[in-house]
């Protein structure tokens, strides 16, 4: 991917981010990125195809932070997978609490990014999942899915604005801590 798209894609997650998905459009996101429509079609030829580069960059983006966050030595453990959905400092903006509610708005109203994020969802959970099978857990599916939720449902509650947000610190060591205590190192 060139430099200019992904640039262009910074700037629609920004859009996102700023002022919620429902202001991403196309005239705007080629406003935004200081470019004619015509010149940001030349990219992405349509809504969909922008869609498509925006949700891959973002996969793509988490799997390389993910991939040099986590320890060498082979498969992810459950706490290095847990400590890397809860940090937002290594992600940039990909993890913040103002991107994720705003995906998940907007797989309400575009199948096609629900399908998309559904993907990417399918990952991280597969990768919950064989560290758990690892640990020798019965329900493996169960508990990477329960993991997840608890993990999505943070920034919901101690978000950046929201009511426990000075709480957030403290859920996510405390999130960190039952992994641990559960599943070790």
């Amino acid at each position: 991917m060139s430099d200019r798209k992904r640039e262009i894609l910074q700037m629609a997650i920004e859009i996102i981010e700023d002022e919620g998905y429902g202001s991403l459009s196309m005239r705007g996101l080629a406003r935004a990125s200081g470019m004619k429509l015509g010149a940001l079609q030349y990219h992405f030829r349509t809504w969909e195809d922008m869609l498509r580069a925006l949700v891959d960059h973002i996969d793509t983006e988490l799997s390389e932070g993910f991939q040099q966050q986590v320890d060498d030595s082979g498969s992810p453990s459950v706490l290095e997978i847990a400590a890397y959905m809860l940090d937002e400092s290594g992600q940039g903006s990909l993890f913040t609490d103002r991107l994720w509610p705003q995906l998940w708005a907007m797989e309400q109203v575009e199948p096609l990014v629900s399908d998309l994020l559904e993907d990417v969802y399918a990952e991280y959970l597969r990768l919950l999942e064989q560290a758990l099978v690892e640990k020798g857990v019965s329900e493996p599916r169960a508990e990477a899915l329960c993991m997840m939720s608890l993990m999505e449902g943070e920034s919901l509650f101690t978000g950046g604005g929201r009511r426990w947000e000075s709480d957030k610190q403290a859920v996510r060591d405390t999130i960190l801590a039952l992994i641990k205590e559960r599943y070790g190192e």
